[in-house]
């Protein structure tokens, strides 16, 4: 049965920029950063942070003092009663923190809830872990390390690529192609200055110091965004001889936080800016592939979500995928039917980069507004995530007086 009663009420939602590895947002602390544009967004919208009664904080990487999770944040925001839990599935923390928030409505322990989803993968900690029974002990880069090593298999992110490119026969010119046709995508996401990003996008964004006391910097978009030519992508070779995945083909880390507002359908009159919206969550499926193919995970749980709420492929208007490496958005076409091109308007973590936790998140608030555009539909987000795990969702827009 599909999820039933569960909104996300039209421009309660946001998300800031998404800047490059050691960029313009490195030096600043991802929750405390999370709760400073949550609180400016929140006012700005007229929306008291006392409504709430539960909040997720999805994040990834961990900061100093994270230890309480999301009732730091949500005290930082107002909200200095409200009790809340931290969800964490790496690249799938999103679509993860989306349920925790969903399921809390559903099984009534909440009318009103906040996702808050942040991440930093600049200047990730270096992790120290002790033995108890000698001096030596055993240590990590949280960030880097487990990109690059397994904890299962010893493989990196990449070769999983590789793997699930040589399952699909999936070439390195299709790569090319449908990374170029990425990037276009998102150039329709800057057209008239910027207009569709400003839907749910403060720009410009003014980046405060690390103490938040002042103004560090102003951004005016993502940072990182790398121009591309489908000449300029082929002539790159190959990261791993004999593969198809190069450092165009794929994502950059990235930081930046995005949050949104999930209520019940009796509670969104006062939260959204256009009542006559109805955006509905109807549905999530998860999945887990075999080892050391973690981007077809994605296949699976879009099958499941779409199970969920109710509803096929053919019925959905627009699809967006989490999308480290283009090969994640060839399997999925391949698999199911769709064609690789019309997927992911406006942009996609291949183009923006990949900050971990809130990756997913945009992902879905442009979904939103990219569903808005064309005058509702039903729309699909799926992702891959660490672990060879995947995790998607199913989303309605429509017309409430309907």
């Amino acid at each position: 049965m599909s999820i039933k009663n569960v909104e996300i009420p039209y421009g309660a939602y946001w998300s800031t920029p998404f800047t490059k590895w050691q960029g313009s947002l490195q030096h600043l602390h991802s929750m405390k950063f999370a709760a400073h544009v949550a609180k400016a967004e929140l006012a700005k919208r007229h929306i008291d942070p006392l409504i709430f009664d539960s909040g997720v904080l999805g994040m990834t990487v961990n900061q100093y003092q994270s230890f309480n999770g999301a009732p730091w944040p949500l005290y930082d925001i107002g909200a200095v009663n409200t009790a809340g839990h931290a969800v964490n599935q790496v690249c799938a923390t999103s679509a993860r923190g989306l349920f925790a928030a969903a399921s809390e409505i559903v099984c009534g322990m909440a009318n009103v809830s906040l996702l808050i989803t942040a991440d930093r993968c600049s200047n990730g900690p270096h992790i120290y872990y002790p033995n108890a029974k000698g001096p030596a002990g055993a240590s990590e880069d949280q960030v880097t390390y487990n990109m690059m090593n397994d904890c299962v298999g010893g493989h990196s992110m990449m070769q999983t690529g590789e793997n699930v490119a040589k399952r699909f026969d999936i070439t390195r010119e299709e790569l090319d192609l449908v990374t170029f046709r990425r990037y276009e995508q998102y150039q329709d996401a800057l057209k008239d200055d910027q207009a569709f990003q400003k839907r749910y996008m403060t720009l410009p964004l003014s980046v405060p110091t690390a103490n938040f006391k002042k103004e560090e910097t102003v951004i005016t978009g993502d940072e990182g965004v790398f121009p591309t030519t489908l000449e300029g992508l082929q002539k790159l070779k190959p990261i791993q001889e004999g593969g198809v995945i190069t450092y165009g083909n794929q994502t950059h880390p990235a930081d930046g936080n995005a949050s949104a507002i999930l209520c019940r359908s009796e509670d969104v009159a006062s939260l959204t800016a256009r009542p006559e919206i109805r955006i509905e969550v109807l549905g999530f499926g998860q999945a887990r592939d075999d080892l050391a193919y973690m981007p077809a995970a994605p296949i699976e749980a879009a099958k499941r979500a779409l199970a969920v709420a109710g509803i096929d492929i053919k019925q959905v208007s627009a699809i967006k995928t989490h999308n480290p490496f283009a090969v994640n958005d060839v399997a999925l076409a391949k698999a199911m039917g769709i064609d690789v091109m019309t997927m992911n308007n406006y942009g996609c973590s291949l183009i923006w980069g990949h900050p971990q936790g809130p990756t997913g998140m945009r992902a879905i608030i442009e979904l939103i507004e990219e569903l808005v555009i064309k005058g509702g539909g039903y729309g699909l987000f799926t992702g891959c995530a660490a672990g060879d795990t995947g995790m998607a969702v199913v989303i309605k827009v429509s017309d409430r007086s309907l």
